[in-house]
């Protein structure tokens, strides 16, 4: 890991999350922010600082000319596009480039054995290591491998993000989840499952952590209709259509749930879903002793953003980003939160 400067990064598009890492590398003095790729053709060109909200021109200017990135041999790639590709993960690990993932990847346990196996090469060819995490899951599970450090026996942990929802402007994430559809519609359970399974990732990455080996993972939801029309605006959730998404991926060791990773969601006012929100992430470690906390994300001071979906995409990037330094020194291959050092964020003095 170089030491003597900062690490050069490039910013692999600028979403809602993206645009937040963006913006904390650009002010970050250990990372040199040197490339930008751009997913839009409307953002070719233009300035690193007006895609961040940057108050001043980096000089760095956005690009969808992916050669040109990896020619600028950059130390990493904060990675964040909706989903990931095999095929532009492969291309940065080869080129030695590290990368850290918002982008549906804790331990790539959901991606086929071919395409698994290709990074696993990609990482060994080019020297390089891949890292995912992000809020939940991510940050979450930390939280509950921390909290089982204070326990004698662990029995579960279980981490339920118990939000509304309605405030992620995505609505094709959101309906892929569930939400506005027919809650008797044939094979709705499994397309939820499918679409959640890094959750699943991240319950076998706690239960690695603990010393747990899995027999087998399970998934099981229960949709909540909607008792009234709700026009969120980017979306309307009919009266009779899903409003409501609670499950859990499970993973058991015999016939005991170890660990648990899932979502109590709702969307819109007209629906009452079957356990009460808390508008957090409720971290709990069965054992001796029982450990519970609720983890809330919450607006400085000096917040100034309409609403209050900013202060999620935030939550979401920095673990993400915050982790380059100890992934750029960890050893290539895969990584996970239980493999690297405490990550932390940057004093602002």
């Amino acid at each position: 890991m170089p030491t003597d400067r900062p690490l050069r990064v490039i910013q692999w598009t600028t979403g809602n999350i993206g645009r937040r890492s963006l913006h904390a590398i650009i002010g970050r003095d250990d990372m040199e922010l040197v490339g930008v790729y751009a997913h839009g053709a409307d953002k070719v060109g233009v300035d690193a600082a007006d895609l961040a909200g940057w108050p001043e021109p980096t000089g760095v200017k956005a690009t969808a000319d992916v050669d040109a990135l990896v020619a600028l041999q950059p130390d990493a790639c904060c990675y964040n596009p909706l989903w990931p590709s095999v095929d532009e993960l492969v291309r940065l690990l080869e080129a030695g480039i590290n990368v850290c993932s918002s982008a549906a990847w804790i331990t790539g346990g959901k991606q086929t054995p071919e395409d698994l196996d290709r990074i696993r090469r990609a990482c060994e060819t080019g020297g390089s290591t891949i890292f995912g995490s992000g809020a939940h899951p991510g940050m979450s599970n930390l939280v509950g491998m921390v909290l089982s450090g204070a326990c004698e026996r662990v029995d579960e942990i279980r981490i339920t993000e118990s939000v509304d929802c309605s405030t992620y402007e995505s609505a094709g994430t959101q309906t892929a989840m569930g939400f506005s559809q027919d809650p008797n519609t044939p094979g709705l359970a499994e397309s939820v499952r499918s679409e959640s399974e890094v959750f699943a990732e991240s319950a076998a990455m706690m239960a690695d952590a603990i010393g747990a080996r899995l027999d087998r993972m399970t998934f099981d939801v229960t949709f909540t209709a909607a008792t009234g029309d709700s026009d969120l605006g980017f979306m309307k959730i009919p009266a009779g259509t899903v409003a409501g998404v609670h499950g859990y991926h499970r993973g058991w060791v015999g016939d005991h749930n170890i660990v648990s990773v899932g979502f109590n969601w709702t969307m819109g006012e007209h629906v009452t879903p079957p356990k009460p929100l808390e508008h957090g992430h409720v971290v709990q470690v069965f054992g001796l002793p029982n450990m519970r906390t609720v983890v809330h994300c919450l607006p400085p001071k000096d917040w100034t953003e309409p609403g209050f979906m900013g202060l999620g995409m935030i939550y979401t990037a920095m673990p993400v980003t915050n982790a380059v330094p100890a992934v750029v020194a960890a050893p290539p291959g895969i990584v996970t939160l239980a493999d690297l050092p405490p990550i932390t964020g940057r004093s602002a003095v």
